[in-house]
């Protein structure tokens, strides 16, 4: 919805003081040079019937950039950047790996030098090593070019790794928001707590010694979701209130935010 693929049907995305749910035509077209995408698949994500050159260079001929020899240039300057050899503008995404698709994926979001970009599970799809490959360049690029990600993730550590902020969803509902430090340190909101407890610790001792919280029960389905409290349901310390009462998503420390009626209690 951020990026406009699928439309809002209610509330607003803001982008640098624009709403972008009222923006049409080519408005909104303009508008998404600045807001690009990292997709999570960088096998479906990828035209195969594309070489690598006109698929990063795509987005300069759209957007009547650069054509010819001087999207050449961007598109072997933008494949340096992100780690590739420009040599392979010629070849096709099957003769690449994954972390190497996923890196052209990036230098075609990199191409148009956006502001904003969603990178939306960029790594679940990848091995662990070349995960860190991916995560620590995007870190790189993110230092060099002062780019803001909007990092989407089921994997709290690679979360942590890389987030200055970090929101917590449950059943489509931000429950928790916050600086890194203390959404890992000093998490409140009792389904954050849970999803810390079950990040593995790479220490045999420490990791023997820590008592994991299990939640019991099914996850609710998103299409009927429970009332008040969406976590209330499989909840270690609800209480009546909390199946009655919607907590409202509400400061309880300097910039972190929390929708728990008995926040840091668990």
């Amino acid at each position: 919805m951020i990026v406009r693929l699928q439309p809002a049907t209610s509330g607003h995305v803001f982008f640098k003081n624009t709403d972008l749910t009222q923006m049409r035509g080519e408005k909104l077209r303009r508008t998404r040079q600045e807001i690009q995408m990292i997709f999570q698949d960088p096998y479906a994500s990828l035209n195969p019937r594309m070489t690598v050159g006109d698929i990063v260079s795509e987005p300069l001929r759209n957007f009547g950039i650069a054509r010819g020899r001087k999207a050449e240039q961007k598109v072997q300057e933008v494949m340096r950047v992100v780690g590739l050899n420009p040599n392979f503008v010629n070849r096709y995404p099957h003769e690449f790996s994954g972390g190497q698709r996923q890196r052209i994926g990036i230098a075609r979001a990199l191409v148009l030098e956006p502001t904003f970009i969603v990178a939306d599970e960029p790594v679940s799809a990848l091995d662990v090593s070349i995960q860190a490959q991916i995560v620590n360049l995007m870190e790189d690029l993110q230092a060099k070019y002062q780019l803001t990600f909007l990092f989407i993730a089921h994997d709290l550590s690679v979360v942590r790794h890389i987030s200055d902020r970090i929101a917590v969803m449950y059943l489509g509902k931000i429950v928790e928001i916050g600086p890194s430090d203390a959404i890992r340190d000093r998490p409140l909101h009792p389904y954050t707590k849970v999803l810390e407890s079950s990040v593995p610790v790479p220490d045999p001792d420490i990791e023997m010694a820590r008592k994991p919280i299990l939640l019991k029960g099914e996850i609710p389905s998103p299409v009927n979701p429970p009332s008040a409290c969406r976590f209330h349901t499989r909840c270690p310390i609800a209480q009546k209130i909390c199946s009655e009462v919607e907590p409202p998503l509400e400061m309880k420390e300097s910039g972190h935010f929390a929708a728990c009626h008995f926040a840091g209690q668990l």
